[in-house]
């Protein structure tokens, strides 16, 4: 079964060429849906039924796992079997149009206001190389609405200070952005006087480097970004997504349309990017019942 495992592992990054994010979170899934067949059915994937799998999903949810959870877990294994399917190890996926995870109530995600972004830019202290680098990243995460995976595969060549863009290489295609003046000079005092003394190899291409001099890691953004949260005192619940979820919510306040944030989000589908148009529509509502006197 590691085989089996593995090979879809391997089917998924050199064939489908997916993210590492997404061949993690599938991975995880499957491994963890696997072992828990070996302890509780005596099963493996290849024996797996319907009725396991749905066994499997009530189980996460009686343990306190969210609905997108248990909703993600599911995508993961109907994929999984999809390949096995069609890879001959399985005649039919176990995984049929019967099973359903029960939505719960979404979320919106978490937004910063213009104040509290403004705060959280000005924590790191540039008196050092680390503190330069610290704002530099910040400022290009706020300036782009990149994806942290997409911020940490930046390389030296994807910048053009002249021009006042990054390029960013997304799973499908590439894309421009341009940065706002304080991220353009963060960025070029960065590039300038601090990376050359954080690379110990010449051959290093990434843009941006931890302590040892190599690439930066999307676990070493986060503590990065945990750190200056608390260091601002912002009580809400900051992630590398939050900036990204901020960026496109400013900037339709402040005008911009969907088909243009579309193209800077790098959205392959335009009902990814209408979901902030909802947020600020609900925003305005809560405003409106919370403001008018009649309400």
């Amino acid at each position: 079964m590691l085989d089996l495992i593995q090979a879809y592992e391997n089917y998924l990054t050199k064939v489908r060429q997916a993210s590492a994010n997404t061949v993690s979170s599938y991975m995880r899934d499957i491994r963890q849906f696997s072992e828990w067949l070996r302890r509780n059915e005596e099963q493996d994937v290849l024996t797996a039924t319907q009725l396991n799998i749905s066994s499997y999903l009530s189980q996460l949810r009686s343990q306190g796992k969210s609905s997108a959870t248990a909703s993600r877990t599911l995508a993961s294994l109907k994929n999984f079997y999809a390949y096995l399917v069609s890879s001959g190890f399985l005649e039919e996926s176990p995984v049929t149009g019967e099973i359903h995870v029960e939505r719960g109530e979404k979320k919106l995600p978490q937004i910063l206001t213009g104040k509290e972004v403004e705060l959280l830019l000005a924590q790191p202290a540039c008196v050092d190389a680390k503190g330069y680098r610290d704002k530099a990243m910040l400022e290009v995460m706020y300036a782009t609405g990149i994806r942290v995976t997409e911020l940490i595969d930046l390389n030296v060549e994807d910048v053009n200070l002249e021009l006042g863009i990054i390029k960013c290489s997304g799973a499908k295609k590439s894309r421009m952005i341009p940065l706002y003046p304080a991220a353009m000079r963060a960025l070029s005092v960065y590039l300038r006087e601090v990376r050359g003394v954080m690379v110990l190899d010449p051959s290093e291409t990434a843009l941006f480097v931890n302590v040892s001099g190599t690439r930066m890691s999307r676990q070493g953004f986060w503590k990065i970004l945990k750190y200056y949260q608390s260091k601002a005192g912002i009580e809400k619940d900051i992630t590398p997504h939050t900036l990204r979820h901020s960026f496109a919510v400013h900037l339709l306040e402040n005008g911009a349309d969907l088909g243009s944030l579309q193209e800077l989000m790098g959205h392959s589908d335009i009902s990814s990017t209408q979901m902030y148009a909802h947020m600020i529509n609900h925003k305005l509502k809560s405003v409106y019942e919370k403001c008018h006197p009649k309400a």
